[in-house]
């Protein structure tokens, strides 16, 4: 397997290989199955790069694509997986503009892939993470100091968090992050986060927002109040707080603030990749190649045109 871009743009420019290596990822076991029928007896079109079922009825005509986030796309396996090692190992992320030139085709085109790329990456695990844990929300949204003077009074009403798009990051020190967009910063809403991901008996830091209030029943809980002071011996949010600087390069930085509706997207990737710091480039493609199966995001369901539909 390659072990730098360069390398992986050369071995996978060979559609043989782009073949066999999805249906190694497709059907680990060696086994392929009729996604119409289910039946083992399997056929191979070498000229064009399909297999096709041999039992009786069926006959039926399939790629390796069908039921992973590349399914219905006519871009070659090769484009695709230049595009998958190019999001997983951008520590700022790649923009669909960028993306778009590298490989020949449209923005928009590039813009679905990434999106479905990073549906791949979305967390799946319903393990508890434990030990040291820090807890803090980030604010989402245009900055005051660059808004027009009419936009800015509409806009801003209160403090400048006021109408902004509101992520709760929960960090195991010296392990992994669990990021998502929260409605809002209520005692319930967090609490019920907190809950969900840490192991009770946990020493859980978080800063002085009066919603953590009520946790030291369950885990160990400290505060430290961010107008007084920011460390307190080992009781800070520095860590989550370094993840928001990384993510905020990305939003603010290669992808210009995304949609709020966008935004958890955005999230699972820069998570995924800050879980898998400590692997090689090349790991980090096989890891994030495991979750392209059983995934699917249409541009209908991406862009709400499906949702408009189903309202008519």
């Amino acid at each position: 397997m390659p072990e730098s871009l360069i390398e992986a743009v050369r071995y996978f420019s060979d559609l043989d290989v782009c073949h066999n290596y999805m249906v190694s990822i497709k059907w680990p076991d060696g086994k392929i199955v009729c996604p119409k029928c289910g039946g083992d007896k399997i056929g191979e079109i070498k000229s064009r790069k399909m297999l096709q079922c041999k039992a009786k009825g069926c006959r039926k005509q399939f790629s390796a694509k069908v039921g992973t986030i590349f399914e219905d796309s006519s871009l070659p396996l090769s484009s695709w997986f230049v595009a998958v090692w190019c999001i997983v190992n951008a520590k700022n992320g790649i923009s669909s503009c960028e993306l778009a030139r590298a490989l020949d085709v449209q923005q928009r085109s590039a813009w679905h892939m990434l999106h479905r790329i990073r549906l791949a990456l979305r967390a799946k695990t319903f393990q508890k993470i434990s030990g040291t844990i820090e807890s803090d929300e980030s604010f989402f949204g245009g900055a005051a100091k660059f808004m027009h003077k009419e936009r800015r009074e509409k806009m801003i009403k209160g403090r400048g968090a006021v109408g902004k798009t509101i992520a709760h990051g929960i960090l195991e020190r010296g392990g992994d992050v669990v990021v998502d967009v929260v409605p809002d910063q209520r005692k319930k809403t967090l609490q019920d986060r907190v809950r969900k991901h840490v192991a009770p008996g946990s020493f859980l830091f978080t800063d002085s927002l009066r919603s953590y209030e009520g946790l030291d029943g369950e885990f160990v809980h400290r505060m430290v109040d961010h107008a007084r002071e920011y460390v307190r011996g080992l009781v800070h949010t520095n860590g989550i707080e370094n993840f928001w600087s990384l993510v905020k390069r990305c939003t603010k930085g290669t992808y210009v603030r995304p949609s709020p509706w966008h935004l958890f997207r955005y999230l699972d990737e820069e998570a995924w990749r800050f879980n898998k710091r400590r692997v090689n480039d090349g790991e980090r493609f096989k890891i994030a190649m495991q979750g392209i199966v059983g995934n699917r995001l249409t541009y209908a369901e991406l862009t709400g045109k499906e949702d408009d539909k189903e309202g008519k």
